[in-house]
């Protein structure tokens, strides 16, 4: 027989409270890096002397970056332990940080933003801790709260960045990343203790240098695909490559006894449900992001821009990033009370509402204010919900991996919508003052999808396994009855 893996006590009163708030925290860090150097991109190609096609790369790497570590990390973690690749993490994004602060050429900072990429597996690896640390009465709100830190990082950092950009140094903005990066390390290492939990074997490099051509060729294609020309030889064979890549890694993966993603697992319908709504959830998560600044900072002159400055544009969405944190224990009481199902769905018809409020008024800030406030309070009840379900689906010996799989799902998905929506506004132009700018009509359709997809995300929520769902209700406590 196997031996049963050691067990610890749960954390419990005052300790609980710190390892939530410490895992929070750096998952807050990690995604303030998403929107670290938002309000410089304009300025990085005269402050570095380089084109701006080339300075586009500053955000390109971190994407890839932590596309290709997501689920590399997350097969490590069940093997070796998830604090250690936490720790992990956190110092290959306090390197990369530094790094950045060092650079005054484009290769440098590329590199920096690349290891600072290489951190987002710190969310999944937060949230597989909390379930192997915490009591089940209280993981539900821990991992919505972890789950919230995504949104609530990339809404802050945006009007954070654009006022350190318009009254210091941009070096700054790396330096601070660096040491409250190595703040958070330093407090992982003082309060949050190693999970028992191991799956053991041994690293599937096959499996991790596939998916990594797999990954690398679609979002360099996805990412790149509106400025080379979808239809140019380049793009093309990019798609090309990522499909033959897939395929062989998945033969690969079915095939070896110790796989980087275990296919067959992933496979099981509430873990493949969960995945797919995650990816059309994030689609419509990200819609926001790209249409609400740039119709904030639009000129009055074309009859729908409202005329503001990045500064303003940033404090417009920085409530919505408090309101997600702020809906992760309002996510977790549905949860406890009706299982996180019904709080995925109800998430997603509010986010759904808020796009159409948006489509419907977008005149002013306030209503622009909220629009996003609304968005980013469905986002809090969705995303509190997805841990659930994808840790009710998963084995506990691959927790990391299935938490990171999902990670690598919602990014494909905010990929996918800068691509679409970047389409969009390219080509549904109108001219003002001689330049060509995003019509009225190119905002309202974008919106429109981010309802859609929100929606898309319910109608695929609503067919998750019943046994899944009671799985994901037991884990917060409760029990859903048998006719709900």
């Amino acid at each position: 027989m196997t031996p049963a893996p050691p067990r610890i006590e749960p954390v419990t009163g005052r300790q609980s409270n710190l390892l939530v708030a410490v895992l929070a925290a750096a998952g807050i860090v990690v995604s303030l890096q998403q929107t670290l150097v938002v309000p410089l991109l304009p300025q990085f190609p005269r402050l570095l002397g380089s084109a701006p096609a080339d300075t586009a790369w500053i955000v390109t790497a971190t994407l890839l970056a932590g596309a290709v570590a997501t689920p590399v990390v997350g097969r490590l973690a069940d093997m070796v332990g998830k604090r250690r690749m936490l720790l992990v993490c956190l110092v290959v994004l306090v390197c990369g940080s530094v790094l950045g602060a060092l650079s005054s050429s484009l290769v440098p900072l590329v590199v920096g933003r690349a290891l600072q990429g290489l951190a987002a597996g710190v969310v999944p690896l937060g949230i597989s801790l909390m379930r192997d640390l915490l009591p089940a009465d209280r993981l539900g709100s821990a991992t919505a709260m972890m789950s919230a830190s995504l949104g609530v990082g990339g809404a802050l950092g945006l009007p954070l960045s654009a006022l350190v950009a318009q009254s210091l140094d941009w070096h700054v903005l790396f330096w601070a990343a660096g040491l409250v990066g190595a703040a958070v390390t330093g407090l992982v290492l003082t309060i949050v203790p190693e999970s028992p939990q191991r799956a053991g074997g041994r690293f599937d490099g096959v499996g991790a240098v596939g998916i990594s051509v797999a990954l690398v060729a679609l979002l360099v294609a996805v990412s790149k695909g509106a400025s080379w020309g979808w239809g140019s030889p380049l793009t093309l064979s990019l798609f090309a490559v990522a499909v033959v890549a897939v395929l062989l890694w998945g033969r690969w993966e079915l095939r070896t006894p110790q796989p980087l993603v275990d296919l067959r697992v992933s496979a099981r319908r509430g873990l493949l449900l969960t995945n797919a709504a995650s990816v059309v959830f994030a689609f419509s998560m990200f819609a926001m992001s790209l249409v609400y600044p740039q119709l904030l900072q639009l000129p009055e002159a074309t009859g729908y821009g409202l005329g503001q400055s990045i500064l303003v544009a940033g404090l417009v969405l920085a409530p919505g990033g408090l309101c997600m944190m702020a809906m992760s224990p309002v996510s977790a009481r549905i949860s406890a009370a009706s299982g996180p199902r019904t709080t995925l769905l109800a998430g997603a018809v509010v986010v759904a509402a808020g796009y159409g409020l948006g489509a419907v008024f977008h005149g002013a800030v306030w209503q622009l204010l909220v629009s996003a406030v609304v968005i980013s309070s469905g986002i809090g009840l969705a995303y509190g919900a997805m841990p659930s379900l994808i840790m009710a689906a998963a084995p506990l010996s691959q927790t990391a991996a299935a938490n990171s799989l999902n990670n690598l799902m919602r990014a494909m998905g905010t990929s996918i919508a800068s691509a679409v929506v970047g389409v969009l506004l390219a080509q549904l132009t109108v001219t003002s003052g001689g330049t060509a700018l995003p019509s009225e009509a190119a905002f309202v359709i974008t919106l429109v999808l981010g309802a859609a997809a929100a929606l898309a995300a319910a109608a695929i929520t609503v067919f998750l396994p019943r046994r899944d769902v009671q799985a994901a209700a037991e884990a917060v406590g409760v029990s859903v009855p048998a006719t709900r």
